[in-house]
């Protein structure tokens, strides 16, 4: 028989809390009990100390569970490390073995018990130790946050009453992505070039794994049903080719690129030419592209930075002063004056 909803007893009120780390997903399902006064009553007396029997249910030695009323649990969508310490991927019950000075979070295979009652060590994946921090700033209902985050780990903390009790996320970003990649390169999305040029690009842009991302690339190109030969999938293959030591190879590749790249496309490319250090053949393709669309910012805009780049500044000056004419809106106006500056100080622009 379906029940009315009420809030649940002890106004111990529900909630969610949620991050992502890189790709991967975490979130905590859990209840936040209040301290109602109870103050510096809370922990080795609300919240047992160790482990203990509750007089209720089959387990006589059980944690705190981490909150109030049913499990809390916490899942991740792949694969992580708590505390250094490997986890695979999945929803576990989060519970507390809790002393004065150390705490040991638990992570635990059943995680749709009510509480601790049921609590079984048989069935814990890991456990990690780690040290409460005390005497914080009074948190009247417990609950969970992330902190300290960087692009592969956060810090997740519980807080409640004047302790913090922290335990460390941490992912392989770069492997948790590759291993994405080949993934959804087998759904719907691999049925597009585009998906298998920007996979080829990670793999480029933080120069891994670079004969898998050069298949990947090849197949952007020719692949059945999906291959395009186009601007960004010929790009992504030479620069692989050039990391992997084929020069040559790539270098034609570009050859047949260019003629097909819109004008954002052209431009950009000669912005990583002279961040590679390639001003004559950066100032060669805007000269190119100047020929191609004559008169237009992004065109003189190129030049100004092709003739920065080979050290011509009285050059770079002249199409400065016609890319400032040409402006579109302010912001771009006062980044052409900001360029201009520099070049009157006798400073490259790049």
């Amino acid at each position: 028989m379906a029940q009315l909803t009420f809030p649940p007893d002890g106004g111990n009120k529900k909630a969610l809390v949620s991050e992502r780390i890189g790709i991967t997903d975490v979130t905590i399902n859990y209840n936040r009990p209040a301290v109602k006064g109870r103050e510096d009553k809370i922990w080795g007396q609300l919240v047992h100390y160790g482990f203990k029997d509750l007089a209720f249910g089959t387990s006589k030695e059980a944690p705190w569970r981490a909150g109030a009323n049913e499990n809390t649990t916490i899942s991740f969508s792949t694969d992580v490390a708590i505390g250094g310490k490997p986890l695979a991927a999945g929803t576990y019950g989060l519970m507390m073995a809790v002393q004065e000075n150390d705490v040991t979070v638990i992570f635990s295979k059943n995680a749709s018990s009510w509480g601790s009652y049921f609590y079984d060590p048989k069935e814990d994946v890991l456990r990690v130790a780690v040290k409460p921090v005390k005497n914080q700033p009074v948190v009247e209902r417990l609950k969970f946050e992330f902190g300290d985050e960087t692009d592969s780990s956060a810090v997740v903390s519980l807080l409640w009453e004047k302790w913090a009790i922290p335990f460390k996320v941490s992912v392989s970003l770069v492997q948790t992505q590759l291993a994405s990649l080949r993934n959804e390169l087998r759904s719907e999305k691999g049925f597009r070039a585009e998906a298998y040029q920007q996979a080829a690009a990670y793999c480029a842009d933080h120069n891994i794994n670079l004969d898998e991302g050069l298949r990947w690339a090849d197949y952007s190109i020719g692949g059945q049903f999906v291959g395009e030969k186009n601007f960004n999938t010929l790009r992504t293959k030479a620069r692989l080719l050039t990391m992997l030591n084929r020069g040559a190879e790539a270098d034609v590749l570009m050859k047949e690129a260019l003629p097909l790249a819109s004008m954002q496309e052209s431009y950009q490319y000669g912005r990583q030419l002279i961040g590679q250090k390639k001003a004559k053949e950066a100032l060669e393709l805007f000269q190119g592209l100047a020929k191609k669309y004559p008169n237009v910012f992004m065109t003189n805009m190129g030049l100004m930075r092709g003739y920065s780049a080979a050290g011509d500044y009285k050059q770079a000056t002249d199409w400065g002063k016609k890319a400032l004419a040409l402006a579109p809106d302010a912001a771009n106006k006062a980044n052409v004056e900001r360029l201009l500056l520099q070049l009157g100080q006798g400073k490259d622009v790049n």
